[in-house]
């Protein structure tokens, strides 16, 4: 589904990602994980064709992303990040129905069953049918992150891009928001998020991407990629990985 060629990512005319060749395909889960300034965010953006790329190409379903339209694109991928870039005014329904926009000519905006259908199953995923008629102004900034989700659902979209979906959420929330999801890959959707907790990626993701050094360190199935070896050259960090008596795997800085 989508494919990396050689891609070089630059910052201020400084390099920031380089020779990274990779592919992801459809319904996949896809953590991508690293220390602060390795080039997560920026990867992701690229990804979606929201970033041009300084070398190299990233191709959806064999396509160039550059030579999608802002309508076609938005039909193909859903981005979520935790920026506010919505009127305070508006409602958490009116937020949620901007993810139906791509399905609609510009000058045809009418709302059919269908939309509110899909507003109405996003709202129900991110358990906010209560807060719909709520002005998204008074809303935690918890609360404000599943609406991102919501709208996302709402695109539908095959590809869901998520920059650090769990910000902002307790522990609860943010497990919601994971197995939320989880299911979309089941459901058949790609998924592929910047994630800061290696056992959300252990839990959650089929394969885990580190970033380190200016390139990829390892893009492999979670069990090897989120080895103790691995995580120590990805954040400098001595790491230790426990399985717990449930079966569940932790992985924690070392206190030695």
């Amino acid at each position: 589904m989508i494919a990396v060629r050689d891609l070089e990512l630059r910052v201020a005319g400084k390099p920031l990602l380089a020779s990274m060749s990779f592919e992801i395909g459809a319904g996949e889960f896809v953590g991508i994980l690293g220390r602060n300034g390795a080039g997560k965010t920026t990867l992701l953006r690229a990804l979606a064709g929201l970033r041009p790329a300084d070398g190299g190409s990233v191709a959806l379903n064999s396509r160039g992303i550059a030579a999608y339209s802002p309508a076609e694109r938005s039909r193909a991928i859903a981005f979520v990040t935790s920026d506010d870039v919505f009127a305070d005014r508006l409602t958490v329904r009116d937020v949620i129905a901007a993810g139906r926009y791509p399905h609609h000519r510009w000058w045809q905006w009418t709302q059919e069953p269908h939309d509110a259908q899909a507003i109405a199953g996003a709202l129900e995923a991110v358990e906010l049918q209560s807060f719909a008629d709520r002005e998204f102004a008074t809303l935690s900034s918890g609360e404000r992150q599943r609406v991102w989700i919501a709208l996302a659902i709402a695109q539908e979209a095959p590809l869901l891009f998520l920059d650090e979906p769990t910000s902002h959420l307790d522990l609860r929330a943010a497990q919601h928001v994971l197995k939320l999801l989880r299911e979309q890959v089941d459901a058949g959707k790609t998924v592929v998020c910047v994630l800061h907790d290696p056992n959300e990626a252990a839990a959650y993701a089929d394969r885990a991407m580190l970033l380190a050094g200016g390139g990829i360190l390892a893009f492999e199935g979670k069990e090897h990629a989120l080895s103790p070896g691995l995580l120590e050259q990805a954040y400098g960090l001595r790491m230790e990985s426990v399985t717990t008596a449930s079966g569940v795997r932790r992985i924690f800085p070392s206190a030695t």
